[in-house]
């Protein structure tokens, strides 16, 4: 039972408070410590451990990267989101439940030690480092975010400064860049912590050469026939323009999946302005197919221009990545 705001109850007395019936986070850790149960538990949960959950945690992240940047163009998308944010939810709980299990940790540590990270990466909010601290005569708006970045980067060098040993991969400015992240985020994160050490083009024209350098180099690989060699030399390429991506302080993984909702849409608009003529696309020539893609792009720019006409914001909003 809980009482509506503003009323109380003398012990004992009954009330026609309606219970809520909506699950907490202790039923569904208790849910899944029954899904593992050996005795009543589900077979697949069971057998599950973390390496094989692995590849379901990035599925479940990027379903929920995948309906946030739906909801920029369609708002009602956003309905999808609780589905989605509990599915990565209890990634985190299976985990928890696993090592439980193996008496490592349990769900319980796993938030005492974010919050305790958490308090001690903000002390622009949480002065004291309690959670009942508070910054007092700065109002949000006015902290100075690039101070606030160069101390978020300083407190997590000096977390894994002082990590034990066996958490320290080495002694490499690089160190901590997981290996399982997405190729351009990874690229993304390794040129940023190089940059931070000096090793980086003093602005963005020396960028672009480099990308001109690395083109060249592809071109000159194909020239000769030597296909693995222009493989490699794309590999180069992608990474120089994932360096003109972080100059533009942008995530180049986001980028990406950006221009692949444009392509998708525009070429699903040429399928079905062949299909309307009563063609596959089999039938179109490249020059149709061509024109039609000119005019699904004719047709973004269009629908952008009336969405800002009326105050609304771009279709390509930026979000969170998914790393930080």
């Amino acid at each position: 039972m809980r009482l509506e705001s503003g009323e109380s109850r003398e012990p004992g007395e009954e009330t026609a408070t309606p219970v809520d019936t909506r699950y907490t986070l202790d039923d569904l850790l208790t849910l899944m410590a029954v899904l593992r149960d050996p005795q009543y538990g589900c077979p697949w949960d069971s057998r599950q451990d973390c390496a094989s959950l692995v590849p379901h945690t990035l599925e479940e992240a990027y379903e929920v990267a995948d309906v946030i940047e739906r909801a920029a163009a369609d708002a009602s998308v956003l309905e999808e989101l609780p589905a989605e944010l509990g599915d990565l939810l209890f990634q985190g709980v299976f985990y928890a439940q696993i090592a439980s299990e193996q008496q490592r940790f349990d769900f319980h540590d796993v938030i005492h030690v974010l919050t305790e990270k958490m308090l001690r990466r903000h002390p622009h909010v949480f002065p004291d480092g309690s959670l009942a601290s508070r910054r007092e005569g700065i109002a949000t708006h006015e902290v100075d975010e690039s101070s606030l970045n160069a101390q978020w980067e300083s407190l997590k060098q000096q977390e894994s400064a002082d990590a034990p040993a066996s958490q320290t991969a080495g002694d490499s400015v690089l160190d901590g860049v997981p290996l399982g992240l997405p190729a351009l985020t990874r690229a993304a994160k390794l040129s940023k912590k190089a940059a931070r050490s000096g090793f980086d083009w003093p602005d963005t024209s020396g960028v672009l050469a480099k990308i001109r350098e690395e083109l060249g180099e592809v071109e000159e690989a194909l020239a000769e026939g030597d296909t693995a060699h222009a493989r490699e030399e794309v590999g180069d390429l992608l990474f120089a323009v994932v360096n003109l991506a972080r100059t533009l302080k942008a995530d180049p993984e986001q980028m990406l999946r950006a221009t692949n909702a444009r392509f998708e849409s525009r070429f699903r608009h040429v399928e079905a302005a062949i299909a309307g003529q009563g063609r596959t696309l089999d039938e179109a020539s490249l020059a149709e197919m061509d024109a039609h893609w000119d005019e699904a792009k004719r047709r973004e720019r269009a629908a952008e221009q009336a969405r800002q006409g009326d105050g609304a914001t771009s279709a390509v909003r930026p979000v969170t990545p998914l790393v930080r």
